[in-house]
C-alpha cells in the first residue's frame, strides 16, 4: 500500500472516530433548522445549565430525519419535537393511537419524551387573506374548486408522511402546479404573489405579519402537534438532574407566548439566545448566562471552521487522488474504472452526499469532510491521468534509454512534466471545495454556510453576506495561492517565457 493511500485511509479512520457522540460530561442539545426549534433548544440548554449541567446547543441541524437519527445514535442527547411529527413522520405507518403507544414506540429506540410543553404547533394551510376572500375559500375542501392555484410547500412537507401526498389524497386536490422550497422563502413568495398557497406552522409569526388566512381543516387531516422534548433514556443516568430540569417546561409555554417569541426573533431580529434567556427569566425565574458573539468573533470562528473543512478534506483527497491518477495513466483498463468511479461520485448532488455520510460519521464536521473529500477526487485524478498520458513519447523513451528505473522516471521525469496539469486539477478541487463547504452547515459542520442559512431563515441580508462574501474571497485567495505555488513549483524549463514586448 502506498504512503498516499495509507494517509487517506488514516484520514477516513479519524473521521469515523470523530463521528462518535460528544463527551459524556456534556449534554448535547439539538434543534431543527427553523426559528422556533432553535429558541426551544436554547431554552432547554439554559435549563440544563441552571441545573449545573454542562450543555452545548447544536442549532439548526436540519430536518426531522437528521435530528432523529442523531438522537438515536447519541450524537445529541435531546431536541424539541412535536407529537404529530412523531406519529405521522418518525413512526409513519404504525398505529400509535395514544400517548402511551407513542412512549412505548420511543422506548424501543432508547428514547423518552416529556409531557407537552403547552402549545399545539399544528400544520395548517394558508393563503393571502385578500385572495381567499376574493375566491371564497375558507376551508381546505374549498381548494378543490380552484385547480389553477399555485402551491408552494416547504421541502420537508412535500415528502412527509403527514405532508402534501397525504393532504392531496385526503381532500382529493387536483392542483398540479406544486413546488418545494424553503419554509421561510415560501412566506416571501406568498407575499410577493409568486405562489398562492403554502403550509404554515400555527405559531409562526409571519401569519399575522403578512396578514395570511389559515384555512379550516374541515376533514381534520392534521393531528395535534403538541410540542415536547425528546431525550435519550440514558441521559438520566449520566446527568440525574437533567430530566427534572427539562420537566420544568411542561405546560409552561402556551401558543400565544411561543408566537411572541417567534416574532421577537423573526420580525424584530433579536438573537434566539436573547429571546430564550428572557423567557427563562420571566417564566421560570432563571437568570441564564447569555454570551452573544460579535460579528468579528462570528467571522473568525466561521473562518477557522471553514478552513478546517477545506484543508482536511483536500489534503486527504490529494493524498489518494495522485496515486490513483498515476495508476490510471499506467494501466488503461484499470484507469477507465478509476475515472468512471470518481466521475460517478461527482454526479451525486452535494446535499445528498452530505446526508449519505451521516449514518457513517454522524453529524457535524466528519460527514462534511468525508463528502468534500469524495468531491475533491475527480479533478486531481483526471488531471494527473491527463498530464501523465500526454507526455511526449520521445521524452519517456529518453528516460528509459538513460537507464532510469520506473520509480525514478516517475519522480524525476514524468511527474515534473505533468506538474502543470496536476496543479491545475488541485487548484480546481480547492476552489470547488471552498464553495461546497458552505453546505456543511446544513448538518452542523459550521463554517461560512451557517451565517448564510441563518440569514435566509431570518430574512437578514447582512447575515447572508456575512457568509457569502468571505466564502467568495476565500475562493479567490485559494486560487491565487495555488497560482503562485504553480509558478514556484513548476520546473524552470516548463515555465512560460516572456516574448518580445514584455507580453508572456
Amino acid at each position: 500500500m502506498t504512503a498516499g493511500r495509507r494517509f487517506a485511509l488514516a484520514v477516513l479512520a479519524l473521521l469515523a472516530l470523530g463521528g462518535g457522540r460528544a463527551e459524556a460530561t456534556t449534554a448535547m442539545v439539538g434543534s431543527k433548522a427553523f426559528t422556533e426549534s432553535v429558541i426551544l433548544g436554547e431554552i432547554a440548554a439554559g435549563l440544563l445549565r441552571d441545573a449545573g449541567i454542562a450543555a452545548s446547543h447544536r442549532r439548526a441541524l436540519g430536518g426531522t430525519r437528521i435530528l432523529w437519527q442523531a438522537l438515536r445514535t447519541g450524537e445529541i442527547d435531546l431536541y424539541p419535537e412535536y407529537t404529530g411529527t412523531i406519529a405521522r413522520e418518525i413512526f409513519a405507518g404504525r398505529d400509535l393511537g395514544d400517548a402511551a403507544a407513542m412512549r412505548a414506540a420511543l422506548a424501543r429506540d432508547g428514547i423518552a419524551m416529556t409531557l407537552p410543553l403547552g402549545f399545539n404547533n399544528t400544520y395548517a394551510i394558508g393563503m393571502r387573506a385578500g385572495t381567499a376572500e376574493r375566491l371564497g375559500i375558507r376551508t381546505l375542501g374549498d381548494l378543490a374548486r380552484h385547480p389553477d392555484l399555485r402551491f408552494g410547500f416547504s421541502n420537508e412537507f412535500m415528502d412527509r408522511g403527514d405532508g402534501w401526498p397525504a393532504l392531496r389524497r385526503a381532500y382529493a386536490l387536483p392542483q398540479r402546479s406544486v413546488r418545494g422550497l424553503d419554509h421561510d422563502l415560501a412566506y416571501r413568495a406568498l407575499a410577493n404573489g409568486d405562489i398562492d398557497v403554502t403550509d404554515l406552522y400555527a405559531t409562526d409569526a409571519e401569519i399575522a405579519y403578512y396578514g395570511l388566512k389559515t384555512l379550516a381543516d374541515d376533514r381534520h387531516h392534521f393531528p395535534a402537534y403538541d410540542a415536547v422534548v425528546l431525550y435519550r433514556t440514558d441521559l438520566a443516568r449520566r446527568h440525574p438532574a437533567a430530566v427534572p430540569a427539562l420537566r420544568r417546561l411542561e405546560g409552561r409555554i402556551d401558543a400565544r407566548r411561543m408566537a411572541a417569541m417567534n416574532a421577537a426573533a423573526k420580525i424584530r431580529r433579536e438573537p434566539e439566545a436573547r429571546v430564550a434567556a428572557r423567557f427563562l427569566a420571566t417564566a421560570l425565574d432563571i437568570s441564564a448566562t447569555r454570551v452573544e458573539e460579535t460579528r468579528g468573533e462570528r467571522l473568525w470562528r466561521a473562518t477557522k471552521e471553514h478552513l478546517a473543512l477545506v484543508a482536511v478534506s483536500l489534503a486527504g483527497a490529494i493524498a489518494l487522488a495522485l496515486p490513483l491518477g498515476v495508476v490510471a495513466a499506467r494501466r488503461p483498463r484499470v484507469g477507465q474504472a478509476i475515472l468512471a468511479a470518481t466521475g460517478v461520485v461527482q454526479t451525486v448532488p452535494s446535499l445528498a452526499l452530505l446526508v449519505f455520510m451521516i449514518p457513517l460519521f454522524g453529524i457535524g464536521g466528519p460527514p462534511a469532510v468525508a463528502a468534500l473529500f469524495l468531491y475533491s477526487l475527480l479533478p486531481v485524478v483526471r488531471n494527473t491521468h491527463a498530464g501523465l498520458a500526454h507526455i511526449p513519447p520521445a521524452l519517456s523513451e529518453s528516460a528509459v534509454a538513460l537507464g532510469l528505473p520506473p520509480a525514478a522516471r516517475l519522480r524525476l521525469v514524468n511527474l515534473p512534466l505533468a506538474a502543470p496539469s496536476i496543479l491545475a486539477g488541485i487548484k480546481t478541487s480547492a476552489v470547488i471545495n471552498v464553495g461546497t463547504a458552505t453546505l456543511g452547515a446544513l448538518i452542523g459542520a459550521g463554517g461560512y454556510g451557517q451565517a448564510i442559512l441563518t440569514g435566509i431563515r431570518l430574512d437578514d441580508l447582512a447575515l447572508i453576506l456575512e457568509g457569502a462574501v468571505p466564502a467568495a474571497l476565500l475562493a479567490l485567495l485559494v486560487q491565487g495561492a495555488f497560482e503562485m505555488a504553480e509558478r514556484r513549483l513548476m520546473p524552470p524549463g516548463l515555465r512560460p517565457r516572456p516574448v518580445a514586448g514584455g507580453t508572456p
